[in-house]
């Protein structure tokens, strides 16, 4: 797109006419969802499933590169940096079968995906977390942006127009520019284009009901620490951020989910939208909260097709487009593709929190403890779905700070509160098979998803665990930081693309 035609986006966007009209509409059509959901007119026969996975490009050196537009003819889709690309799958019902199918759309995907990036000269690699700058340096490649008639425009953005309006949106509000503040490394970036550092996965979850909607959403939010504490893989920012005195110190010192600390930092210095969610008594009470989030880019749907609004999406359109700067690290989304005999109207949890993991099997592994959890927990009527908000947010912060040491917080089958992690993971692995059981999946099946992301707990070693102990093990060598990091990704980048499980690893 040229560069006027971006300018005259953003300035319709951000103007204050267009913010008026866009908050007018999003109560509208809030109102309305509000009485959908109360009335049951989202409801299915069923569960589903759903996953998104985002990852990113290297060059042959295993130095972060661009992916080039014919990459994108695959079926994948751009994200926010040049370098990033997105999988997605359609929705399966939540089954043996299901399961199945998510597991090979996902590797289609990808198998796709690589085969159309490799003609290209470039290697996909699973990761959360780029350690590896890119030829030109980090600070180079996320500041490099020019301004045109007062719009800033990152140069490695993908150019999108929404992108290209939310950066602008957040800019004027911190005073032109980013921070990115991590352990041993302070810095700040013209763009939010240093959101591209992370990538993460995002299993989808439909439940068939709006009025148990709450008990599965607060489920969520008490599981969210526990499983992010077993699949924490971005401990280390790219290597020319850091400067240390001491490399070993910066090894103790670092956060096992920088991702998340990257993500909150770049958004929360114009509004505190990126955080932990709220429980909820009503499933009501997630439409609120959207609508009462501090609104981001908005756009009209006119601008983007002036057609009729007949289907559940266009008549919700604005609504939605919010929900697209809504972060939180688990959410509701009603709408989208139903799974069953529904027809146009779902009601699903979103759940955010985790790192890409670094293959296929990993990753749905992930999804299948999330939905299988979720669904145990609730079948059994655990008293799990009323650990109070600060336990669970705590929990999932400690997680991010300490991975498996992390102090968690839970509530027992018996109803007894506990910080217990032996406890903890005995549970949340037990009520992951059961909720896998109720769906009719086979225990071969089961076994094979759930006992991987089990055996990490039991092992002490988490993807982040394991990259930290390769840097020190470089450092013992005799090498400096950069040349440790520097092999320690090229053997992750070995393992990954050879498709190696991480429960092989070590």
């Amino acid at each position: 797109m040229a560069d006027s035609d971006l300018i005259e986006f953003v300035d319709r966007s951000l103007s204050e006419e267009t913010r008026a009209e866009f908050d007018r509409r999003v109560a509208e059509q809030a109102a309305e969802l509000a009485d959908a959901l109360e009335e049951g007119r989202l409801d299915n026969p069923g569960f589903g499933l759903g996953i998104e996975l985002e990852l990113y490009a290297v060059d042959d050196g295993g130095e972060l590169a661009r992916l080039p537009r014919a990459v994108f003819e695959a079926p994948c889709n751009k994200e926010l940096g040049v370098h990033n690309a997105e999988l997605n799958t359609t929705p399966d019902p939540f089954d043996g079968d299901g399961l199945a199918s998510q597991a090979e759309k996902l590797r289609r995907n990808l198998r796709e995906t690589r085969r159309a990036a490799r003609r290209e000269g470039r290697e996909l690699v699973l990761d959360a977390m780029w350690s590896v700058p890119p030829a030109e340096g980090t600070r180079s490649y996320l500041g490099d942006v020019r301004e045109r008639d007062g719009v800033t425009i990152a140069e490695n953005m993908s150019p999108s127009p929404r992108y290209v309006a939310i950066d602008n949106d957040i800019l004027d509000r911190t005073g032109g520019s980013v921070p990115v503040s991590v352990p041993g490394a302070d810095h700040e970036f013209p763009s939010i284009l240093c959101e591209s550092l992370t990538s993460s996965i995002q299993p989808h979850l439909q439940v068939p009901d709006a009025a148990n909607f709450p008990q599965y959403y607060n489920v969520a939010l008490a599981i969210a620490g526990p499983v992010l504490a077993v699949t924490t893989n971005s401990p280390l920012a790219p290597v020319d951020l850091y400067d240390p005195a001491d490399p070993y110190a910066l090894l103790d010192d670092t956060a096992h989910e920088l991702r998340i600390l990257v993500f909150e930092g770049s958004i929360n210095d114009a509004w505190e939208k990126v955080r932990f969610p709220s429980r909820i008594e009503s499933t009501g009470e997630t439409v609120d909260a959207l609508v009462d989030d501090h609104t981001c880019a908005p756009v009209l749907r006119e601008w983007i097709d002036d057609g009729p609004r007949e289907t559940f999406d266009e008549r919700f359109w604005e609504l939605d487009h919010k929900r697209g700067t809504y972060w939180r690290w688990v959410r509701a989304v009603a709408g989208g593709q139903p799974v069953g005999r529904g027809d146009e109207r779902s009601l699903r949890i979103e759940f955010r929190p985790i790192p890409t993991q670094p293959t296929v099997a990993d990753n749905v592994g992930v999804l299948a403890l999330v939905a299988g959890a979720i669904r145990g927990l609730v079948a059994a009527d655990h008293p799990v779905d009323s650990l109070p908000q600060d336990a669970a947010e705590g929990s999932f912060y400690s997680a991010v700070a300490d991975g498996l040491d992390a102090e968690l917080a839970w509530i027992d089958a018996d109803g007894e509160p506990t910080t217990d992690s032996d406890v903890v993971y005995e549970e949340l692995f037990a009520f992951a098979r059961r909720g896998l059981r109720e769906q009719g999946v086979s225990e071969g099946v089961i076994e094979e998803y759930v006992a991987p992301l089990e055996s990490r707990w039991e092992s002490r070693t988490s993807p982040s665990r394991w990259k930290l102990e390769r840097v020190r093990e470089g450092l013992d060598d005799g090498e400096d930081l950069e040349t440790a990091v520097r092999g320690m990704a090229a053997e992750y980048v070995d393992r990954v693309t050879a498709e190696t499980p991480f429960a092989e690893w070590t």
